[in-house]
């Protein structure tokens, strides 16, 4: 296993994480930081390295079509639309090509999308430490 101690993004697919370790530990400067969490932007810490945050009511969405909290593809979709660094398109073909039977199939494209789509991305003006 490999740990990354200066991370340019942190992805949280669990709402508790944030109150067991300092997810934040080591976040670069303008970092990004993409949450699952039902909770508006107003009622988050946001530390000050943070520029850019995806909030996702993964939890909530997977239970609506897993009927079990798994945010995993949910997240997926999420960090593709706050950070811009692999497409919706390109995480559909991979999933398509994935061992997903039938249900599970159309199941984790549906969270794909969804996680994808109800994605809120919040932008920071944020000026790097001197």
């Amino acid at each position: 296993m490999t740990n990354i101690y200066r991370p340019d993004c942190v992805l949280c697919i669990d709402p508790t994480v944030g109150r067991a370790v300092n997810v934040f530990d080591g976040i670069r400067d303008n970092g990004t930081w993409i949450q699952t969490t039902g909770k508006p932007i107003g009622e988050l810490e946001v530390p000050d390295k943070v520029a850019t945050v995806g909030l996702c009511d993964a939890v909530a969405i997977a239970l609506d079509i897993f009927k079990r909290p798994i945010t995993n593809t949910l997240m997926l979709g999420a960090f593709a639309k706050t950070t811009g660094l692999v497409s919706l398109d390109s995480l559909r073909a991979a999933v398509e090509d994935s061992d997903f039977r039938d249900a599970g199939l159309q199941q984790n494209l549906q969270a794909l999308e969804r996680g994808y789509h109800e994605t809120t991305v919040h932008k920071f003006d944020r000026r790097a430490a001197a």
